[in-house]
This record gives structure tokens, sequence and C-alpha cells, in this order.
């Protein structure tokens, strides 16, 4: 039988605030802003700090490592590029510094995945892109 292949994964539109964040993962470095005013870090990037709204930020080289806060195994996908993983585990990792971002989970039995369990960042190429994604840590 022939198979027509997987189209593409999405990727992302790159907005100006964020272009730094995804500059970091093209380099294998997970980066977020950082407030210069409260020195609170955020996750999604933006032009303010959600926290006392200040506008004077830097970014900062996070560890990479988190913990899985709360996830999903995934039996059935609304887009055929993701197909091919299912199942997949979607979570939303706690992040050392203290943001959560949502990601995947990859390299693992979705059946070990767990609350707390600890996670370290891998990136997957997609296109001239690369998308930071979580992986057990060793």
């Amino acid at each position: 039988m022939n198979q027509t292949p997987a189209p593409d994964k999405p990727q992302p539109r790159i907005t100006a605030c964020a272009e730094p964040y995804w500059r970091s993962c093209l380099e294998d470095k997970l980066s977020l802003p950082y407030c210069k005013e409260c020195d609170a870090c955020f996750y999604y990037p933006r032009l303010w700090c959600p926290t006392c709204f200040n506008q004077d930020l830097e970014w900062r080289i996070l560890s990479g490592r988190g913990k899985v806060y709360s996830f999903s195994v995934i039996h059935q996908s609304p887009l055929a590029s993701y197909q091919q993983d299912l199942p997949y585990v979607l979570a939303v990792i706690e992040l050392e510094e203290g943001p959560r971002m949502m990601t995947n989970v990859i390299n693992c039995d979705v059946n070990t995945v767990h609350v707390e369990m600890p996670v370290t960042v891998t990136f997957e190429q997609r296109g001239d892109m690369k998308i930071p994604q979580f992986e057990p840590r060793q």
C-alpha cells in the first residue's frame, strides 16, 4: 500500500518580543526574560513583566531542568502531522526557575510519565527552527 507522507509539523510564528527566545533555541539553549525590577522570570515572552508591569527586561539562559506539573497522554491527534507520534505526552513543565510552559515529554514510554517527574530540555528540529521539548532526566 502506498502511504502519503505526513505533513510537516507546524512552526510557531515568531513575534518581535519572542525572537530572542527562538534564537537561543537554535543554539540548544532555553532562555526567558527576567524583570530587572522584581527579578521575575516569565513564560511566555512579552514586552513587560506580568508581576510588576516593568518594561526593563533582560534575557537569561535557564538551566533547562524542570518537573512535570501536569500532563495528558494524547491518543488521537487533531493534526495529521502528529499521527506518527501517537501516543504522545502533552505536558505543563514547571521550570526550576519558576515559570511553567506547555510542551511535550519525549524519548520515553508514555506510561512512565508522572507528575513531579524530573525532566530536562531537548530540542526538536522543525524546518529552520528548533522547538524545546523535554525528556526524562537521567
